[in-house]
């Protein structure tokens, strides 16, 4: 496991003059009001350490948001179909939500990766298509997908005698006032998946790797609910405990490392996920700080870090 921090971590206590953030909830939807699964670790961990957790829908008209010291963002897994109210929601919380709501903003329209394109690093090549703008050629097998979009979403993988079918939803996405995204299939997904880094306040947690998720020459078949995610995300086999080269561990700390520096403080959660290139390097495909799933079960002490993290501050 990435940085051999998997031993047994202390219980969070309270220190004289430190406020120590006891009433916390995690923010979920409707459609989830236990929360997900993955996280139910998490609230384990936080009431084993004295804390008080409720788990609360965002956009709960009744929720009395001021009860708690922390806000953490969880399942929030319906945001991307009322993006706007989600965040003016975050900014409502005087500072109390986490992840802060200019991450919250910045990371959930992923044209942040021509951000991080422009700082120097390594990302999939991307090309952003806003409606009004004419289609872009395509070349080779492509993957098309909204830039607000989780789950899976309206996305889509498509070779050359598909590009007919890539075109289509394109067209789809941009005529419904979104903004859409080519980036070539990476083939290297296919022989060993993603690689995905788990970082809890800015500091190394766990390694994960996830299998390929797109079919050829198809949209990803998406379940018909109010999250509307692709159906192989609920897939118990789709995620397992992994491990990372020196250079994707390297790469990773780059990446949370420069969003530290864009916000001033580190995120408390993030998820890195990273695919090896053309040149077999890894490169970026994603950097997740709205409500990823973490995996907490594939790291024993991962939801104990999470726990005191959120606890401190």
């Amino acid at each position: 496991m990435l940085g051999g921090i998997e031993g047994r971590i202390p219980r969070p206590a309270p220190e004289y003059g430190v406020r120590v953030h006891d009433r916390v909830a995690l923010a979920t939807c409707d459609a989830m009001p236990d929360g997900f699964e993955g996280d139910r670790a998490l609230k384990t961990e936080l009431e084993a350490a004295g804390a008080r957790v409720s788990y609360v829908s965002w956009d709960d008209p009744g929720a009395d948001w001021d009860a708690f010291d922390v806000v953490v963002v969880r399942s929030t897994f319906d945001y991307p179909r009322r993006r706007d109210e989600f965040l003016a929601w975050a900014d409502s919380l005087d500072g109390r939500v986490r992840n802060f709501p200019d991450v919250l903003r910045w990371n959930s329209d992923k044209r942040y990766l021509a951000d991080l394109a422009g700082a120097g690093l390594p990302v999939v090549p991307t090309i952003f298509v806003s409606p009004g703008d004419p289609l872009p050629p395509l070349h080779g097998e492509v993957v098309v997908k909204p830039t607000v979009s989780a789950g899976g979403r309206d996305t889509g993988r498509f070779a050359p005698a598909a590009h007919d079918a890539a075109r289509d939803l394109l067209v789809h996405i941009i005529e419904g006032g979104r903004v859409a995204m080519i980036q070539p299939y990476l083939r290297a997904v296919d022989e060993r998946g993603e690689t995905a880094l788990v970082f809890v306040a800015g500091q190394p947690s766990h390694v994960l790797r996830k299998r390929a998720v797109l079919a050829p020459d198809e949209v990803a078949p998406a379940r018909d609910d109010d999250i509307g995610a692709a159906e192989i995300m609920y897939d118990e086999d789709l995620v397992r405990a992994g491990e990372a080269t020196d250079a994707e561990r390297a790469l990773a700390v780059a990446i949370v490392d420069a969003v530290t520096e864009r916000f001033g403080a580190s995120p408390l959660y993030a998820r890195v996920d990273l695919l090896a290139g053309e040149d077999g390097a890894p490169t970026l495909l994603e950097v997740e700080l709205v409500e990823p799933a973490l995996y907490l079960a594939e790291a024993p002490a991962a939801a104990r870090r999470l726990a005191a993290a959120i606890m401190a501050g």
